[in-house]
């Protein structure tokens, strides 16, 4: 048994509560604010899209006929 699946199995015998702040303390320690702002990366992309559609650029489609067309290409 390698030592990821020591600590996995540890970690399992802890109760529900336990394991909920160990993966949240886990999650915080990858999110360590150094990487790209993703909000920000997504609002600066909304931007890109709003401006390229306002300039005549991009086309824009009604919600329930892209939703239509989504779930026709997964059959």
């Amino acid at each position: 048994m390698n030592a990821l699946q020591e600590i996995e199995n540890q970690a399992m015998h802890l109760d529900q509560a336990e394991r909920a702040l160990l993966a949240e303390h886990l999650i915080a320690s990858i999110d360590s604010g150094e990487d790209i702002d993703a909000e920000e990366l997504w609002l600066k992309e909304a931007e890109r899209r709003y401006q390229a559609y306002r300039n005549g650029q991009a086309s824009a489609s009604p919600a329930d006929e892209v939703f239509l067309r989504a779930a026709q290409s997964l059959k």
